[in-house]
């Protein structure tokens, strides 16, 4: 065979094998959804996201919790309460099994329990009641008025119930789940009602 078509041949044997391999590889990578995926899914996110202002809570360990403590990782946040009869608890156990089903992207992520029911909410209750669901999550609480300030920049209201006289008095709330970036911004949320398997699917996306 004549050298010049040998090496022809050979450099288009080389290019093609490249471009499969690329091919090959682009397909096996997942791509991140897009904007309207994630809404399909209850995600929804802030463009830019949003600079928190500073605020000083209290920790399940009793220690002081501050803007800078959500730096690092991903953050999701419930805004509920330990007498909570039915959304908290069952937030929590979805917040569970996606954890387990992430594996080792939950590293990526903590999740927090935002106590909106200071009064009834210490730490230690707090840990109590998160140990029921996993011994990662983190409980924060403190004072009512800087719990509300809190909610109200990362859009998750609810009706403060303070000295109230009532023994199993209830506290109105948002059921969203929000999201914090690990530069520690406001980046967005899940909408309630939550499908926990939607909740993988995006956070899955999310974390590639």
């Amino acid at each position: 065979m004549n050298k010049g078509i040998f090496w022809t041949v050979l450099s288009c044997l080389a290019f093609m094998a490249i471009v499969l391999s690329l091919f090959i590889s682009r397909m096996n990578t997942a791509r991140e959804l897009t904007e309207q995926e994630y809404k399909d899914l209850g995600a929804y996110f802030i463009d830019p996201p949003r600079q928190l202002s500073d605020f000083h809570l209290i920790s399940d360990q009793n220690m002081n919790f501050v803007i800078d403590d959500f730096k690092g990782k991903w953050s999701i946040l419930f805004f509920g309460f330990t007498f909570c009869p039915d959304i908290c608890p069952l937030t929590m156990k979805q917040l569970s099994n996606v954890k387990e089903e992430l594996k080792d992207k939950a590293n990526r992520i903590n999740f927090y329990l935002v106590s909106i029911d200071p009064d009834r909410d210490s730490p230690e209750n707090l840990r109590t009641y998160l140990d029921n669901f996993d011994e990662e999550f983190i409980g924060l609480t403190g004072e009512i008025d800087k719990i509300y300030k809190f909610s109200t920049q990362v859009n998750a209201p609810f009706f403060p119930v303070v000295n109230s006289n009532e023994e199993n008095y209830t506290v109105d709330h948002s059921g969203s789940l929000v999201l914090i970036n690990p530069e520690g911004n406001y980046a967005g949320f899940f909408r309630a009602p939550h499908d926990q398997n939607k909740i993988i699917k995006a956070l899955d996306s999310l974390l590639n």
